[in-house]
């Protein structure tokens, strides 16, 4: 499997991204994925497979919300409401029921004061 993020960029505090995340390759294991960021790859949001569950971190709860769009295998986070303390390298990650999981390279989100 191979994850491709975009949609990355600078923002002024208030302002809104959508990042995307495509996948290629052989993605028939995948049972969950989700959006991550930082060197310390904090979860911000995570999703099912099917798409009916959905976890977010309790910082952007109400702002963030991620999205599945299975025809395109293209995963989405829209967020809104961006804060300063958002500014990070976001990367999406697709994983398997045993455990292992593939990362996409990351982009960079700049939200400024």
């Amino acid at each position: 499997v191979q994850l491709v993020e975009s949609g990355g960029g600078l923002v002024q505090a208030g302002g809104s991204l959508k990042l995307s995340c495509a996948a290629s390759g052989s993605t028939f294991s995948i049972n969950a994925m989700g959006w991550y960021r930082g060197q310390q790859r904090e979860l911000v949001a995570a999703i099912t497979s099917d798409g009916d569950i959905t976890n977010y971190a309790d910082s952007v709860k109400g702002r963030f919300t991620i999205s599945l769009d299975r025809a395109k295998n293209t995963m989405y986070l829209q967020m809104n409401g961006l804060k300063p303390e958002d500014t990070a390298v976001y990367y999406c990650a697709y994983a398997e029921p045993h455990g292992y999981v593939y990362w996409g390279q990351g982009t960079q989100v700049t939200v400024s004061s």
